[in-house]
């Protein structure tokens, strides 16, 4: 074996596994660790780009309904059981039509390209609210969406679709918990 050969490879070769592994890391990194969803970073970057190419995008929000409770009351374990079912059944419902994004916290939001390719929201009202199987038993779950149809704005940005969808979502919370509006 030749070492005056070898030894200018090596550098190159360090370099390409440092890149790896740190590729690696940043891909990790835009990923929610529990749910794996993207984070508000990552996902807010590829939803920008989406909404460029995607008019008649809808944004939603979700935040899960007294979810202090189910910690208190089960523990976090259990806790953690209702927020990965929450990004399962959100990330089901999305499809191959959105991205989907733990924003932290019980708050979770997406944007679907194709509304229409989706069940519909009464469809993820009824998904989030079923119950959560853990340790045995059923979990009470419950949720507050609100959405907005990108068309119906008079300046289609991410952040107004996501205020708006916030409004919306109050205004769910406002009649009670276990409502949708858009």
């Amino acid at each position: 074996m030749d070492l005056q050969a070898i030894v200018p490879v090596l550098p190159a070769l360090g370099w390409a596994v440092h890149g790896g592994l740190l590729s690696r890391r940043l891909a990790s990194a835009r990923r929610d660790p529990l749910t794996g969803l993207h984070t508000r970073t990552g996902w807010t970057t590829r939803a920008q780009r989406l909404i460029t190419r995607s008019p008649h995008a809808l944004a939603v929000l979700i935040d899960l309904d007294d979810f202090k409770a189910v910690n208190d009351t089960y523990g976090h374990n259990a806790g953690d059981a209702v927020l990965t079912a929450t990004a399962a059944r959100l990330t089901a419902w999305c499809d191959r039509h959105g991205i989907a994004v733990r924003l932290g916290g019980d708050e979770f939001a997406a944007l679907v390209t194709d509304p229409t390719a989706t069940p519909g929201l009464p469809a993820l009202r009824s998904a989030l609210h079923r119950p959560v199987p853990y340790a045995g038993r059923l979990l009470p779950v419950s949720a507050s969406v609100g959405a907005c149809h990108l068309a119906d704005l008079p300046v289609p940005t991410l952040t107004n679709a996501l205020s708006a969808a916030d409004a919306a979502m109050y205004t769910a919370k406002g009649h009670g918990r276990r409502n949708t509006e858009r």
